[in-house]
């Protein structure tokens, strides 16, 4: 297998056209190029922010181009704007309590969605509880922190999109019905694997809190990856959580996975705002009879006997998973459907867990200014 090198990468980026004329590499269009593990990240340097449309199918083409260059497992193509010699410089982050240096903006409360396991709901869950808290007024922030297995680009309805990068270091996240959201699947191609070493997926998690422009937010929802393993301790150790929302269904292997993750998140004293159990019941669509396929309670006596509040069932219910499959989660396809009315209950629930009276710790203010 033959190393990839940055001269073989701009000889293949020659072959392109530049909108303004010439080649992109001759024109100094491509400002970066950084390889790593066959996978290449070039930064395109268009100037001025209002052309970043125009340059869209070039930034296609480099990924095309790169992509089919032998060896390489996968290819990012970015866009980046210098701001104007003339406008001032800008301020030098401050210091926050929770040690994590952010994109301009405040963030009061981070709180994770996670689960012991996978295959239980977590994703289509976080997406709906965070649309939900949309609803009762709140600005709200997604962050796919599922290095390995993104979900919310499609769940959003925005796969196949890029987020824009204003001064090549930091990221705009994109939107999608009125929330903020940054993941992984925005920057790989969604059939491409990520193949990274531990190291590489805590580097990309704390760029995509420090590096992203969250602006302000009154929640920023995290859909954790499923597990005990080293992505949920960084988040845990190095994000300032307000509190964590364990997902689980009722089926004992799925409770005593879900056991697991609470202990981890109250070892590194993170509140647990309580557990949710998803795929509760299956109610007939023809004569409405409810079948408790997985039995059912379980969660709720789990979350007894743990001390935590209990937040909630949700029903096996083939329209969640279509819309949120389909780019148009239940909670805004169907606000009026008993499901959705569900998820508003959940969120309305972990509102006033994190503002309400005797609400746990609020996490340390979240902040550059």
């Amino acid at each position: 297998m033959a190393d990839i090198t940055e001269d073989a990468v701009r000889k293949a980026l020659a072959g392109i056209r530049a909108p303004g004329g010439g080649d992109i590499v001759s024109s100094g269009l491509v400002s970066g190029i950084a390889i790593r593990d066959r996978m290449v990240q070039i930064s395109l340097e268009i100037g001025d922010p209002s052309k970043a449309e125009s340059y869209e199918p070039t930034r296609r083409d480099v990924e095309k181009v790169v992509g089919a260059m032998p060896d390489v497992l996968s290819a990012t193509a970015v866009l980046t704007a210098e701001k104007g010699a003339g406008s001032a410089a800008p301020a030098k982050p401050a210091s926050n309590p929770g040690g994590i240096e952010k994109g301009a903006g405040k963030i009061r409360h981070i709180v994770a969605v996670a689960s012991g396991k996978g295959g239980v709901g977590k994703s289509t869950t976080a997406v709906n509880i965070a649309l939900a808290l949309k609803q009762l007024g709140l600005r709200v922030g997604m962050l796919d922190a599922d290095i390995f297995g993104p979900s919310q680009p499609r769940m959003l309805g925005i796969s196949g999109s890029r987020p824009n990068s204003p001064d090549g270091k930091t990221l705009e996240p994109l939107e999608s019905y009125g929330i903020k959201v940054m993941s992984i699947g925005f920057l790989v191609p969604e059939d491409q694997p990520v193949v990274w070493r531990g190291p590489m997926v805590m580097g990309a998690l704390q760029q995509m809190l420090d590096d992203v422009i969250w602006g302000e937010l009154d929640v920023l929802i995290v859909d954790m990856p499923p597990g005990t393993g080293d992505a949920q301790l960084t988040m845990s150790q190095k994000v300032p959580l307000a509190g964590a929302v364990i997902v689980s269904t009722r089926q004992d292997i799925a409770l005593l996975d879900a056991r697991k993750g609470l202990n981890m998140f109250r070892k590194v004293d993170v509140p647990v705002l309580g557990i949710i159990e998803n795929m509760s019941m299956y109610i007939c669509p023809n004569c409405g009879h409810e079948a408790h396929i997985f039995g059912h309670g379980g969660a709720k006596k789990e979350a007894e006997k743990l001390g935590t509040p209990f937040l909630g069932e949700i029903p096996l219910e083939i329209e969640i998973r279509l819309t949120a499959d389909g780019g148009n989660p239940i909670v805004v396809s169907d606000p009026e459907s008993p499901h959705a009315k569900a998820y508003l209950a959940i969120a309305e629930k972990i509102r006033t867990a994190l503002d309400g009276p005797g609400a746990g710790r609020a996490a340390p203010l979240f902040t550059t200014e």
